[in-house]
């Protein structure tokens, strides 16, 4: 609009507002989120994180959105929609009932209740493993979803999270592939990490419901199973994952885990999104679980931070002056951990204290544990997934270390740069995309990466870190290129509206036909 030449002054200014104004309520987009979990209602991993702040800032960009989540054990509802939905499995219905949520930040929040199927101990299973039925349970809830659209809030667009949802886009064009209620909708899919597909025996189509042609290798089928995350893959209009150098690393065998081919035939459907974080809750200046608040402008709460740090993990007051390394994760050979635990003892050959918190594959608790035993007073551990805990490791650390083999986006590098928490990463997925390396002649970047997945190449960015460490005025502006970084949601939302856009486009408008009914019913 800048460069429009008008001969005459006109008042442009109000001129371009109305303009803007009106191209983008011509864009405002009714948007259905079907994810298995979300943030304030249930939380395993990030995309609990997604589920939440996304339709939340969509809300706040003009978009309309509603999130349909199982209600697990424990989940709250205010009211039931329908009563009764009739659901076909194998050769008998199923009739989970739809309740509604609150309205929360502007989204409208629906559950699918069927407490045989979802009031259970655990998400996905517990601790004998999957639920062996989870097939059915999510075949289940994908129809719901569905079935919300149809009776209940009508949606433009319809984005699916992970294998858990994939069913939605599989069945909108095939089971339902003849109702014109649902089947110009568009899908939008997004992998929040490669690894997890949803694998089932054959059998599960029967038993799942699943239409018995879909069993083919241009569909579902996949080495004699059936592969759920596939079907996502093949039958939605567009795909995205969490950041761009994932959305480049899935389409190769190492990260594809067999499903690469499918990924590389999608690819000018597929998208990277870096996931935003919550500055609200994750900022030095305004977080209330540390025990000082600092900003880049004032520094001095971080001292008192890691002071605080230090005496809650046991750290001996005479290593005060050390630099502390960090680490928040799930203990898990993706994470990294093999790397550290080859090069424990020549990590704590260096000068520096250690502090752990975290939890998952028994090997690695235990050598954590065994590393706070030995260096009793410069190493510290704590097994738990623990929120405070959590913030007080990113304000108290002076690094923090995440030698990930694959992270598709990872939050706590992004948290560690607005701390001034200086991050030593791998370069992988959306850790090469949010840290760049230090470049002592101009001064820029804001951390330390490697590139090799070697115990000797993370050593050298450690070595590399505690070296800049030595020198306050450098190590102060490697902190404060972190904390001028903006990682917010408001750039990764304008980016999912696009592609929203993009896939009605490709639809031909999603709802079309059923508008004129949709205008009365949605208000």
């Amino acid at each position: 609009m800048h460069h429009a030449i008008h001969p005459v002054h006109v008042p442009k200014k109000r001129k371009t507002r109305r303009a803007s104004q009106e191209s983008s309520e011509q864009k405002k987009v009714k948007i259905l989120f079907v994810a298995s979990e979300g943030l304030p209602f249930s939380k395993t991993g990030g995309l609990a994180d997604v589920v939440e702040a996304l339709p939340r800032t969509l809300v706040a960009q003009g978009h309309e959105v509603a999130v349909v989540l199982p209600r697990y054990r424990g989940t709250k509802a205010s009211a039931v929609v329908m009563p009764s939905l009739t659901i076909p499995m194998a050769n008998r219905l199923r009739f989970p009932a739809v309740l509604n949520g609150t309205v929360i930040s502007g989204v409208r929040y629906f559950f699918v209740d069927d407490p045989a199927y979802f009031d259970r101990d655990g998400f996905y299973g517990n601790s004998a493993g999957d639920f062996a039925d989870n097939a059915e349970r999510y075949s289940e809830f994908c129809r719901a979803a569905i079935e919300i659209v149809k009776h209940v809030w009508p949606a433009d667009v319809i984005h699916c999270h992970d294998w858990q949802t994939a069913l939605v886009p599989v069945l909108l064009r095939s089971s339902y592939g003849d109702d014109p209620t649902v089947n110009r909708i568009p899908v939008v899919f997004t992998i929040h990490n490669m690894g997890y597909h949803g694998l089932f025996p054959k059998d599960v189509l029967e038993r799942a419901g699943i239409p018995l042609p879909l069993y083919n290798p241009a569909s579902l089928e996949f080495y004699g199973s059936v592969n759920f995350l596939k079907g996502g893959l093949v039958y939605s209009d567009y795909l995205t994952t969490v950041s761009k150098r994932y959305a480049q690393e899935i389409q190769t065998p190492e990260f594809g885990y067999g499903l690469d081919g499918v990924v590389r035939s999608r690819a000018d459907r597929m998208v990277g999104i870096l996931n935003g974080v919550d500055y609200s809750a994750w900022s030095p200046d305004k977080d209330k679980l540390i025990p000082m608040k600092y900003s880049a402008k004032d520094m001095s709460g971080k001292q008192v931070c890691k002071q605080a740090l230090l005496e809650l993990f046991g750290i001996a007051p005479e290593h005060a002056a050390r630099p502390v390394i960090g680490i928040v994760s799930r203990f898990a050979d993706q994470k990294g951990f093999d790397l550290i635990a080859e090069q424990a003892f020549e990590l704590m050959k260096e000068d520096v204290s250690l502090v752990v918190l975290g939890s998952g594959d028994r090997k690695y608790e235990e050598l954590f544990q065994a590393m706070a035993n030995t260096f009793s007073g410069r190493a510290g551990v704590k097994i738990a997934y623990d929120n405070e805990i959590a913030h007080k490791i990113e304000a108290g650390a002076d690094m923090f270390l995440m030698p990930s083999r694959y992270e598709p986006c990872g939050l706590n590098q992004i948290y560690s740069l607005k701390y001034g928490t200086v991050p030593i990463v791998r370069a992988t997925g959306g850790l090469d995309d949010t840290v760049e390396p230090f470049d002592l002649e101009r001064g820029t970047g804001t951390g330390f990466k490697f590139a090799e997945y070697s115990g000797a190449a993370m050593m050298y960015a450690i070595r590399q870190a505690l070296h800049h460490a030595t020198d306050e005025r450098i190590w102060r502006r490697i902190q404060l290129n972190g904390m001028a970084k903006d990682f917010s949601w408001k750039g990764p939302a304008a980016e999912y509206a696009k592609v929203y856009q993009a896939a009605l486009t490709l639809r031909g408008g999603g709802r079309a036909g059923r508008n004129q009914m949709s205008v009365t019913t949605s208000n």
